[in-house]
């Protein structure tokens, strides 16, 4: 039977990589340094938001940061699912702005959150197996 490590360290990558992204974008969001991210934010939301779009925008530089933070902590089944939903919100909006090439890298973006999120799952079946050969022994 192969090793399960491989799917380790492509699991550890995709940890770090999806994490590290929602921490630093979600920093560039409410530091607003890098570009002025109200620009990305569809007419349609921000007729619908209850706050300032600025405020909004910290709000989910907050959110981001937050998320990122979970999946680096090693909660990455939790937290990819989250980045995943969060990261098709986010494409959602930007198709209503017309912004489709950025939409597109978030949905593929959310397919590594989702992926991460079900490898994060399986990382527990992978070892259930081996305890039920030694209960058994």
């Amino acid at each position: 039977m192969k090793s399960p490590e491989p799917l380790g360290d492509v699991r550890e990558m995709l940890r770090f990589v999806i994490g590290g992204t929602a921490v630093a974008a979600g920093a560039d969001k409410f530091f607003n340094l890098l570009t002025d991210w109200e620009q990305y934010l569809a007419p349609m939301a921000r007729r619908r938001i209850p706050v300032e779009p600025r405020t909004f925008m910290r709000l989910v530089g907050i959110v981001e940061m937050a998320v990122g933070g979970t999946i680096l902590a090693g909660r990455s089944r939790v937290g990819g699912y989250i980045a995943g939903a969060w990261l098709l919100g986010i494409a959602a909006n930007l198709i209503a702005n017309r912004d489709y090439d950025i939409a597109a890298r978030d949905v593929n973006m959310a397919v590594a959150a989702y992926a991460l999120a079900r490898m994060s799952g399986r990382k527990r079946s992978i070892r259930q197996p081996e305890r039920a050969l030694e209960d058994v022994a």
